[in-house]
């Protein structure tokens, strides 16, 4: 007997529907998972609605599990939490067990066993969604090396952003500052424990800053904020859209330094993807992470929602999925 699943596809310029997914039989290194919770990320999967993946990105850009091709119409999403259903009961046993998987929004899905990663018991699973999220601010600090001590700004309170700064606060002595243009981020600021600052307001003198506002206006922030010899670490996805950024001011003169971090590379050489994910699910351990996940709703009105979060109607960090309901 075939059986079927539910997923959200991309289907034009702001337009999403659900058709019926065919599912595979499970192979003996399969599992078949459940969905419990998925969650969207908003900056990204609005430019993917939108058809704002520049051609010369469409392989890059696309996700694990993802069906179709760029522009539309197009399976994807990276952010799924579910129960495993059916699967292999020696080597690995995970029948029973909550996972996390860099899957779609889809009802039930089959994937390789190795492709799943066991949500540990102190994590909830709504709070697991964000695993995607911490993975790519794990990563971002790989690349960043932040010291003991450091000055440091992260510019752009979205969700990646915010994920940063909830890890840099652990980092001894970090004198650290969330930057946004959005006054309203503050109370997502003080729930993670971190200062939080306007663009004009915002200390300077700073040997580091994680850009992650997505918009020139940010980049230009986050260069005006160091001092001489500091570096920008740059996590935004622009996608199409050309970005101007102020090289002719100080930025010789400081000898500052503009690098990017993107997490489709691990960051160290002496990790794995598996070992990467592994860590972020571990991190969410802290309940401080709940802040991140501002708004929900049930699968079946993802069509609706999806344009209103792409416009700014439905403002957003996380927003969660349940398909429970």
């Amino acid at each position: 007997m075939t059986r079927v699943g539910r997923a959200l596809w991309f289907t034009g310029s702001g337009r999403s529907e659900i058709r019926s997914a065919e599912l595979p039989e499970p192979g003996p290194g399969d599992v078949l998972v459940r969905t419990l919770f998925s969650g969207v990320s908003r900056g990204t999967e609005a430019l993917v609605l939108r058809g704002g993946v520049p051609e010369s990105q469409h392989a890059v850009m696309r996700a694990p599990f993802q069906d179709g091709e760029f522009p539309w119409p197009v399976k994807y999403g990276y952010l799924n939490v579910g129960v495993v259903e059916e699967g292999p009961l020696l080597g690995r046993p995970l029948l029973g067990r909550t996972v996390f998987c860099l899957h779609p929004h889809q009802t039930h899905y089959v994937v390789p066993a190795d492709a799943v990663t066991p949500v540990p018991d102190d994590v909830p699973a709504g709070r697991a969604v964000l695993a995607g999220t911490v993975e790519t601010a794990v990563n971002a600090l790989w690349d960043a090396r932040p010291r003991v001590g450091d000055r440091v700004a992260v510019v752009g309170a979205g969700m990646v952003g915010c994920a940063v700064a909830a890890l840099l606060r652990r980092v001894p002595g970090v004198r650290l500052e969330l930057v946004d243009t959005d006054p309203a981020r503050a109370a997502v600021a003080e729930a993670l424990g971190v200062p939080f600052a306007l663009p004009d307001d915002a200390r300077g003198d700073l040997d580091l800053v994680l850009h992650a506002s997505a918009t020139g206006a940010g980049l230009a922030t986050s260069l005006r904020l160091l001092a001489a010899e500091g570096e920008v670490v740059e996590l935004s996805w622009y996608g199409d859209r050309p970005v101007s950024v102020p090289l002719g001011e100080a930025f010789h003169s400081r000898r500052l330094r503009l690098r990017a971090s993107q997490v489709g590379t691990v960051a160290r050489p002496d990790r794995t993807y598996a070992e990467r994910m592994a860590l972020a699910l571990e991190l969410l351990a802290d309940p401080a992470f709940d802040a991140l996940i501002t708004g929900e709703s049930r699968f079946d009105e993802l069509p609706d929602v999806l344009p209103r979060l792409a416009s700014g109607e439905l403002p957003a960090l996380c927003h969660r999925v349940d398909y429970r309901r």
